[in-house]
């Protein structure tokens, strides 16, 4: 598809041409003299489950049955957790002084209850009102510590509960922090990063049509470098390009970059070259080169005959790639933030840039939200649940709100049709998964329910609720799932079932030992698209264990499809591992394009903070990790695929896969 416009000399002048009878018929000589005088020349002025879907909705009316009196216990929305000891396993959080289960807290020294209090230790928060990602009204429980413990993490819920109720409490009072002095220009020039490409995010803003747009194009932009009381224009190249964003630099000024500027490619003050002949747009000469040339027609001519520019159509189609077909107050069904096993119903609140702000049904205030991307795997149209047999809370609002309506299937994105009749995925059979709670780990996990149309209820191993009520689903052509062994080839690290002594871990010892067996891996997606992306380049990313925030991220490692993400100033514990083709990773310049807030890098002193024994552990333990290292693809194959003839293909530790090759190839006989 041709995106450029090449500017031949004959049409270039026939645009000259037109301009100039066009401003002999309306201006006076004087005029047109007077314009001379500024170099213008003539011509061109221009969660737990049962076994039936009838019956899933009643669970959270389920009677709770009575404790013993000497455990301690809290209790929340009607729900009664125990402490499984007495003030043995207690701990205080030294940021916000909440007491809770030693087991639950966060971090290795457990000092503290949540992700956020560490953070907001770290950066001596008692002043967090400067960084937005340690204060967000209404945010979901924050769940991102190293190893989660179901049994504690069901009273570090309840514990969560009273801290939430506190936030909402000053929700209305409480406004999002700017980002102070933040520019991604000036980011990226003091750096020289890289930024991904818009065309590797097909679900942005023109990322399926964003053509040819490079290095070199022309676009007629305003020219700040003038004294005119008028809004005056002149013609730009693009000298570097990252994602929406470009650098430009005046035509005339060649080597000269002092008044280089950086400029949103999808904003309204862009325009294709001739663009100011066919509008009536003066087109004047930056001041500072006004004397270079005496012949500013010939100078444009020249430069600009076989070049490119925008097509003529750019603008309608960014503002046709910008309309969402979501609307507020339609209806769906989302994941329970807070017991991601079941789901429930909430309303569209607001749209922005296709991310929506969700609020549950059930909240009067509207602040219970929840914020997901339109093509999000977690939201659903209503009656999903019900379809597949997946746990659904029920709704107390027994109809619709005056308004409100349900969201038309069509709108939400499908998964791939797959065949369940032959061999297929059964309860109990082991895999690897990426941690909905702990998006920097990759688990030993296990299959707990096969659910309708492809869809799976996992658990992670060692770290489970009895009742099943921190299960999640993914699809079975999720690329958060991974077949037994994926870790071990790629050189990630695989966290092993909490309390198990045996390491380092060993899929096959642990086969045994459970008497399970691995999901086969011809089950799992082996898809690796083309998608673009290189070990850092740098993108707008959102924290999915804060799903409200987008943040100034970038691209650390690369296994085929998966990414490895990375918040900038923020340690490496924060990061998450993310599919190529998620919904949440955004261009650079997309904040600025939808008018979402950007979080900018965090800073220095939050850095600085950190404390050194903790790295040195970290350290220590990844070598141990890498050490251990030691078996072979063919032990993969003799203890796990029981004879199945599959190996998998040896990854790097930055693997760069962009074409369609799979993470494991089956050997024909």
């Amino acid at each position: 598809m041709e995106n450029t416009k090449d500017l031949a000399f004959d049409t270039f002048c026939k645009l000259l041409l037109h301009t100039f009878i066009s401003q002999t018929e309306h201006t006076s000589r004087a005029e047109r003299k007077r314009r001379d005088s500024f170099g213008m020349f003539d011509g061109y002025d221009s969660c737990s489950e049962d076994t039936s879907s009838s019956s899933s909705s009643d669970e959270s009316e389920e009677e709770v049955a009575p404790l013993p009196s000497s455990l301690p216990i809290i209790k929340n929305n009607g729900q009664v957790y125990t402490y499984p000891d007495g003030k043995s396993g207690m701990a205080t959080c030294e940021m916000c002084g909440m007491v809770g289960v030693r087991d639950a807290f966060y971090s290795k020294t457990k000092r503290f209850c949540s992700v956020s209090c560490s953070r907001s230790y770290s950066s001596n928060s008692k002043k967090a009102s400067i960084l937005a990602r340690l204060q967000v009204a209404g945010k979901p429980p924050t769940k991102k510590a190293k190893v989660l413990q179901k049994q504690p993490l069901v009273a570090k819920l309840a514990a969560y509960a009273q801290y939430q109720a506190t936030l909402q409490n000053q929700a209305k009072t409480k406004a999002a922090v700017p980002v102070e002095g933040f520019s991604w220009g000036n980011y990226i020039n003091s750096n020289s990063f890289t930024a991904a490409p818009v065309t590797c995010f097909k679900h942005a803003p023109m990322g399926t049509c964003w053509g040819d747009i490079s290095e070199g194009v022309r676009v007629e932009v305003p020219n700040t470098d003038c004294s005119l009381p008028t809004k005056v224009f002149w013609i730009a190249g693009i000298v570097k390009l990252a994602g929406y964003n470009a650098l430009l630099r005046y035509e005339g000024f060649e080597n000269d970059s002092s008044l280089d500027f950086w400029c949103n490619v999808c904003g309204s003050d862009i325009h294709p070259v001739g663009w100011c002949a066919t509008s009536g747009k003066p087109l004047v000469p930056p001041r500072t080169i006004q004397h270079k040339y005496t012949n500013w027609k010939a100078f444009l001519v020249k430069r600009l005959t076989g070049a490119k520019t925008l097509p003529p159509d750019f603008s309608q189609k960014v503002s046709e790639s910008m309309q969402y077909p979501f609307k507020t107050s339609m209806r769906v069904e989302v994941v329970d933030k807070t017991h991601l096993c079941r789901t429930r119903v909430a309303v569209v609140e607001s749209v922005i840039g296709g991310r929506l702000r969700l609020v549950y049904e059930e909240s009067e205030d509207k602040t219970d939200d929840f914020w997901c991307h339109m093509y999000s795997p977690l939201i659903h149209h209503i009656g999903w649940s019900r379809s597949i047999g997946h746990r659904f809370k029920r709704s107390d609002i027994t109809k619709k709100q005056d308004g409100h309506f349900d969201a038309p299937p069509h709108l939400f994105m499908k998964v791939k049709e797959v065949d369940a009749a032959g061999e297929w995925f059964k309860e109990g059979m082991k895999l690897e998964a990426i941690d909905p709670l702990n998006l920097s780990a990759i688990c030993v996990a296990t299959i707990r329910k096969v659910l309708a149309d492809g869809y799976l209820m996992i658990g992670i191993d060692g770290s489970e609720a009895a009742d099943g009520s921190d299960w999640f689903c993914y699809h079975a052509t999720s690329p958060s799932i991974f077949p037994v062994g994926f870790c071990e080839i790629n050189m990630i690290e695989l966290t092993p079932p909490r309390g198990y002594a045996k390491l380092p871990f060993k899929w096959f010892d642990y086969l045994r030992e459970t008497d399970s067996i691995a999901a086969p891996v011809k089950l799992f997606n082996k898809e690796v698209p083309n998608h673009g992306f290189h070990v850092g380049m740098k993108l707008e990313a959102v924290d999915l264990m804060e799903p409200r925030l987008v943040c100034v991220a970038t691209v650390t490692r690369i296994i085929h499809r998966l990414l490895r993400i990375h918040f900038d100033g923020w340690e490496d514990e924060y990061d998450q591992w993310v599919d190529c083709e998620s919904p949440d990773l955004y261009p650079v310049g997309w904040c600025q394009l939808t008018g979402y807030q950007l979080q900018p890098p965090a800073p220095q002193s939050s850095r600085d903070s950190q404390s050194s024994s903790s790295k040195q552990k970290k350290k220590a333990k990844s070598q141990q990790y890498k050490g251990h290292k030691k078996m072979t693809s063919l032990q993969l194959k003799e203890e796990l695929l029981d004879g199945e003839e599959y190996s998998y293909l040896q990854g790097a530790s930055d693997q760069e896969s962009n074409g369609s090759a799979s993470y494991y190839i089956k050997q024909e006989p």
